[in-house]
């Protein structure tokens, strides 16, 4: 069985990485998907433990669509009864680029319409449509005249962890603090900060990746596979009993600190809702007094570049400050700066090592990698403050 994994532009890499960690076999699928053939089995794993994927998807099947009424003969065909049998609701979200279908709705009515007609057929009665919280999310890919009809496994986005219980301005997706944890490489084995932590995000989720926490044990809402007909229920109790039992203490400190008060309880209280607060030190201190553990270790930051706090210029005194302290505090330490403001990043006055494009939502940013070490060092005919080239 094709399975498809969605993920946001970006972390592709990081995704296979994952699927390979679960003992499967990663396939090319383009440009924000991960491929892979699997069971459903290997289906409910996935969606226990990726960390940076969005969803995992089922593709029902794909075929040519010039018209509305190709699209519903398409449709018609599928084998819906995978997934629904009496009594179970559904919905169908659709997404549609460069196709002679031109608008997502008209799309998602006529799958609709060929779901049900299709189920009466079979059950001899139609099946209800829940938009809100079906039991089966149908989604319909458009793409030029190919239509391809997926079951959401997931039953919504993965980065909906379940811990996120207070908020602050522009909190970061849950996926994405995962993902830039696994590119560059932690594990738990080495010291974490954040100085700049906001609802603590970051740090939470190192904290789950240090504590080998799967993600999906912390879901509050059913994944969707577990409301579809044929769910395999002691199959996926087994998973997670397996999962709960690899759960450990973290073995470093993770240390998250941000100057506005009501952002370090809003940490504290999602650290505490994901089971991981006595893992996470958040403490209220400016940038200029933030300590780190003792290190060397890693540092993950989202400061703010204008889209949603601050704007521009505002904001580049808080750069300036981030690079102070980088090159006083973090000697040996690796950093990484995620920033959609490339102004604003020259102004933390190191060179990074490596430029990363990622996607906060629809905004392209940069994950900027710096290596620090102590003093300064020759780089050629000039001197490179703070930073060191390729880990050298």
């Amino acid at each position: 069985m094709q399975i498809l994994v969605t993920v946001a532009k970006g972390l592709e890499g990081v995704v296979r990485e994952e699927l390979r960690g679960l003992g499967l076999k990663p396939e090319e699928a383009g440009p924000g998907a991960v491929g892979f053939s699997g069971s459903m089995a290997d289906a409910y794993r996935a969606n226990l433990w990726l960390r940076a994927a969005r969803r995992v998807l089922l593709p029902l099947g794909s075929f040519e669509v010039k018209s509305g009424e190709d699209l519903y003969a398409g449709a018609l065909a599928l084998p819906w009864h995978r997934a629904l049998s009496a009594g179970r609701t559904f919905a169908v979200e659709a997404s549609v680029r460069d196709s002679a279908i031109t608008h997502s709705g008209y799309a998602a009515l006529k799958v609709k319409d060929a779901v049900a007609d299709a189920l009466r057929e079979r059950l001899g009665s139609r099946p209800d449509v829940d938009r809100r919280n079906p039991d089966v999310q149908v989604v319909v890919h458009l793409a030029g005249g190919t239509c391809t009809v997926s079951l959401d496994s997931s039953g919504g986005p993965l980065h909906k962890r379940g811990y996120r219980e207070r908020s602050v301005a522009a909190p970061l997706n849950e996926t994405l603090a995962a993902g830039m944890l696994l590119l560059m490489g932690y594990d738990g084995s080495a010291p974490f900060a954040d100085p700049l932590c906001g609802s603590g995000t970051i740090c939470v989720e190192a904290a789950l990746i240090a504590t080998r926490t799967a993600p999906g044990l912390l879901r509050k809402r059913p994944f969707g596979f577990q409301r579809w007909a044929g769910f395999e229920e002691r199959i996926w109790k087994r998973q997670v009993e397996e999962a709960r039992s690899s759960v450990r203490p973290s073995p470093s400190p993770i240390a998250g600190g941000d100057a506005d008060a009501s952002a370090v309880r809003a940490a504290e209280a999602n650290a505490e809702a994901a089971g991981v607060g006595r893992c996470v030190q958040f403490r209220r201190a400016d940038l200029s007094r933030f300590r780190p553990p003792a290190g060397p270790g890693l540092l993950i930051t989202n400061p703010p570049y204008g889209d949603h706090v601050g704007a521009g210029e505002d904001l580049a005194p808080l750069y300036q400050g981030l690079g102070d302290v980088l090159k006083q505090r973090f000697a040996g330490w690796r950093a990484a700066v995620l920033t959609g403001n490339t102004g604003l990043a020259k102004r933390v006055g190191l060179h990074p090592s490596r430029r990363i494009p990622l996607f906060n939502g629809p905004k392209e940013c940069r994950l900027l990698v710096f290596e620090l070490y102590e003093g300064s060092r020759k780089d050629g005919n000039r001197e490179v403050e703070g930073t060191r080239r390729n880990g050298k």
